[in-house]
This record gives C-alpha cells, sequence and structure tokens, in this order.
C-alpha cells in the first residue's frame, strides 16, 4: 500500500506529525505500507496540498490548513485558521464521523493531537515516540523559559530545529521520519550528521540575528522589523524579544528565496496581556496561524503590498 502524508514542511510539528502518523498507518492500514513525504509551505511557488499531491491509496494531510479532496483519507491539525472559507469547514464536517479527520485548535501542536488520539482511540502505546510528541509541543507554544533559552542552539534538539526550519523539504523528510520512527528523537538530534550541516545554518542565523538587532525599532508594544533590504535562507523565531524583552508583540517582514514574508507574534515572556488572535489578524490578509502568533507570504515582487499590511497591523499591535 503506498501511502502519501503531506505535512507542513520546515517545521519540527510537521516532522514529528509525519513520524506519528505513519506509526498509526503502519498499526491501523498496513504494516507493509511504502510512505512518500510531501513538505506543504503557504508561500507562493510553494507545494501546496493540491488534488494532485495526493496520488496514494491513502492520502494523509497534517498540520496544514484544510484542503477539501475526495483523495484524502487522513486530517490532523490544530490551527484556529485551519479552514480558508466557509466550503472548507463544511467540507470537512461532513467528512469527521469518519473517524479519520480530527482538528483540536485548542491544542498546541499537530504532534499533541495525534498522539493523544493514537493512545485514546486507537489504543496504541507511543513507547519512544512519546518524547517526539513532548519535544514538538513545547516548540510549537514556545514553551521556553526566556527568549534567550528560545534562541539558544547549544543543545541537540535545538540544532535539529534549526535544521529542520531550513532544510524540512520532501526529501528532508523522506530521510529522517524513518528514523525517528526506530530511534528515540534525542538519539537522532545527536547524529554527527546533523551537526556537521548546522554549522553553515549557524552562521546564517548570526548573520539573521545582526540584521535584526540593525532594523528592528519599537513602535507603542510592538517591536517592528523591516528585513526586506536583502535576503535570508530562513527567518529565525525569538530574536526580537530577546532584544527588546518587554516588547508585548513582534511583527517582522523579511525576505526568502522567492517570496516575502511577514511574521506576527506574541512575547509570553513580557509580563504583558495578549489583546489579540494574531493568527485571525494574519488570516485577514490572507495568511493563518495560531492566538499567539501568525503569518502571511507575499510573491517577492508584493513587497508595497507586504509592507503595507505589516505597518497596518504594527498600528493595530501597537497600543498594546
Amino acid at each position: 500500500m503506498r501511502i502519501v502524508v503531506a505535512t507542513h514542511g520546515h517545521c519540527f510539528d510537521g516532522l514529528a506529525s509525519a513520524t506519528l502518523f505513519s506509526f498509526l498507518a503502519r498499526a491501523v492500514e498496513s504494516n507493509q505500507a511504502l510512505f512518500r513525504y510531501r513538505a506543504c509551505a503557504y508561500g507562493p511557488g510553494q507545494q501546496h496540498p493540491t488534488p494532485e499531491l495526493f496520488d496514494g491509496e491513502l492520502n494523509a494531510l497534517l498540520d496544514f490548513q484544510y484542503s477539501p479532496t475526495p483523495k484524502l483519507t487522513w486530517y490532523f491539525d490544530h490551527h484556529v485558521t485551519a479552514f480558508p472559507d466557509v466550503s472548507a469547514r463544511l467540507d470537512f464536517e461532513a467528512n469527521a464521523n469518519s473517524g479519520r479527520y480530527f482538528l483540536d485548535p485548542t491544542a498546541g501542536s499537530c504532534a499533541k493531537v495525534l498522539g493523544r488520539v493514537i493512545t485514546s482511540q486507537f489504543g496504541l502505546a507511543l513507547g519512544q515516540l512519546t518524547s517526539l510528541v513532548e519535544h514538538a509541543d513545547r516548540i510549537d507554544t514556545a514553551r521556553y523559559e526566556s527568549a534567550t533559552d528560545a534562541i539558544d542552539r547549544s543543545t541537540p534538539i535545538s540544532r535539529l530545529v534549526a535544521l529542520v526550519e531550513r532544510h524540512g523539504d520532501d526529501s528532508f523528510l523522506q530521510r529522517w521520519v524513518p528514523r525517528l520512527l526506530v530511534e528515540p528523537v534525542d538519539v537522532v538530534a545527536n547524529d554527527p550528521e546533523i551537526l556537521r550541516d548546522f554549522s553553515q545554518i549557524d552562521r546564517e542565523q548570526q548573520t539573521f540575528f545582526a540584521h535584526v538587532r540593525d532594523r528592528a525599532e519599537t513602535r507603542g508594544a510592538v517591536v517592528y522589523a523591516d528585513l526586506t533590504d536583502r535576503v535570508h535562507a530562513t527567518l529565525a523565531k525569538f530574536v526580537t524579544y530577546a532584544l527588546y524583552p518587554k516588547s508585548t508583540y513582534s511583527v517582522v517582514l523579511g525576505r526568502i528565496p522567492g517570496a516575502a514574508r511577514l511574521s506576527v507574534g506574541y512575547n509570553p515572556w513580557s509580563g504583558h496581556t495578549r489583546r489579540h488572535n494574531l493568527g485571525e489578524l494574519c488570516q485577514s490578509h490572507g495568511g493563518g496561524g495560531h492566538p499567539v502568533v501568525g503569518g502571511v507570504a507575499f510573491p517577492d515582487n508584493a513587497l508595497d503590498r507586504a509592507r503595507s499590511v505589516a505597518l497596518s497591523l504594527v498600528q493595530v499591535l501597537a497600543e498594546g
């Protein structure tokens, strides 16, 4: 049996979810299943979960906005912006009784949703995958002691996270998901290959941190950074909170190859109350996310529009 697993690419929760679903599918579908992993993203020119993507005998979509298609067999997500429109919500609801469609916007991670379904609905023991769920949930909910802790890359897990965010495409998932199915994530994270590949990412992130330091400015409760004067391989998280620990929100507009990306976040270490649902704010501009973090992607030739959206969100959030 050939199973296509489409998941949020360049995301640790997406990687963890693909691993957990593969474990479930082997147990309840076929222990001889052949998996094909597809990394989906929201940006222009990136891979989206179109019907053509789902060419397996069974098809799963994980940690990503719902995509109505009769080819979809399994669905797991936790985003409050899971549905792009009313028709998508109605299609999901029509399939919800199948026992294979799961959405919990209160869960901190998609891995958490999968872990709960695997144990409570299917009665399977997670075993060594328990630590994978725990790491994914901690990372996706930013349960760090401080912003400085969040950007630290001295631990094996943090280096694996950086590697996923930089290289988490189809081939990366095809390489590492099988390893995570048979080895604890802490063992995989200590692989010499990860340490070797991280060295380049570390240099890229140090350049990014310096760029944020040069360009960031405070506007009321917001730290705003327009980084569109250069292209970065990836846009690292939490840097603005480390530089401005008392800021309530962060709005960062940056460029990656072929696209512009707007990232909006709430600083959980600020000591201030969050008064806005950032995922819904971003959804109103074509993006999405969670209450505490959201994003919008734009074509690289739409920088003026991206900047206009960024500044409008700064204005909304500036009063706290």
